[in-house]
């Protein structure tokens, strides 16, 4: 589907008994049901006109390390990884390795059964929390079999627009970067954000966690939920129509969520981005380097590439993302 096809956020059709903004059936396909929803924008038209970013063949990771976070907030389990010796059982120098991960403890995608609507109880397209364990609907599994997510990635840097600006933030403390903030750093920067593209949001935070001690990070991550706060994209009308109407097919952070935490209470943008709309949400990658090659080439537009986990009805992934120059 072209993003030209789509509605405005003013002109979304209702869906019964869901607040406006909600796009269920709106990528729907011949009577299927869609499970991709705005990676459906990422067309072959869209991602050849990406491939026009490859100027020098650099390429960029923005995975941090599985096992980076040591202990993960809301009870998350850290990553383990074991080596295993297969030297004993048949003489020959042989090695395994396992891993054991929370999709949610480090650098990931959130899926389309990852947070759903409150008052519906139903994630994107009318899922029910019900159902999430037996249905394959809404699985990530979906995103590897349409070949990934490809196309153009944009970086907006708000850690370096707050500097220029004189703003003074703490990135683990309840800022919320509006979206008059976002159309000015675009602006300065000289980036055009076209529908489609990949859209990423630098607030800071792994840079504070490389430089903070455990302590400093288990009383900022690890407190009660009453007591952590981060930095991030506003929760507002605003923001979600202005995301909306720009048709990105993901977005994307540093932080431990795109939007800032606590989560503005009449307006969460991850129901909009994953339950609405069925958009991906990247969060907690390492956009340290990026932001680095993107100063010093004064450029902030790349070609992006990512590979989510083949699970099957998987709720997340990580990225598995590079951005290519």
């Amino acid at each position: 589907m072209r993003a030209s096809d789509l509605p405005s956020f003013a002109d979304l059709p209702a869906v019964e008994g869901m607040p406006h903004g909600c796009a269920w059936g709106l990528f729907d396909k011949n009577g299927q049901r869609d499970n991709l929803g705005t990676l459906n924008l990422l067309t072959p038209e869209v991602v050849l006109q990406a491939k026009e970013e490859i100027q020098t063949g650099e390429s960029v990771s923005v995975n941090w390390q599985l096992d980076k976070v040591h202990t993960p907030g809301f009870g998350r389990k850290a990553t383990e990884h074991r080596f295993i010796d297969l030297k004993p059982a048949g003489g020959h120098p042989v090695h395994d390795d396992e891993l054991h991960i929370n999709t949610q403890s480090g650098s990931q995608w959130d899926g389309f059964k990852h947070y759903g609507h409150g008052a519906s109880d139903c994630y994107y397209n009318g899922l029910k929390h019900a159902d999430v364990m037996t249905s394959t609907d809404n699985g990530i599994h979906h995103w590897n079999d349409r070949g990934g997510i490809v196309g153009r990635g944009v970086l907006l840097d708000y850690v370096r627009y707050a500097k220029r600006k004189g703003i003074s933030y703490e990135v683990m403390s309840r800022h919320q970067i509006t979206v008059d903030a976002l159309e000015e750093m675009a602006k300065e920067q000289g980036t055009e954000l076209r529908p489609g593209d990949i859209f990423i949001v630098r607030s800071g935070f792994t840079k504070w966690y490389n430089s903070a001690s455990q302590e400093e990070r288990n009383a900022k991550i690890t407190a009660g939920r009453t007591e952590i706060a981060w930095t991030g994209v506003e929760g507002s009308l605003k923001s979600a129509e202005w995301l909306w109407n720009h048709h990105f097919s993901a977005v994307a952070g540093d932080c431990i969520s795109f939007e800032q935490w606590p989560f503005n209470k009449d307006c969460r943008l991850h129901e909009y981005q994953l339950a609405f709309w069925g958009s991906p949400i990247g969060e907690i990658w390492d956009l340290e380097k990026l932001a680095q090659v993107c100063e010093d080439k004064k450029r902030w537009s790349f070609f992006f590439t990512s590979c989510p986990l083949n699970v099957t009805g998987g709720v997340a992934s990580p990225p598995n993302a590079l951005c290519i120059f």
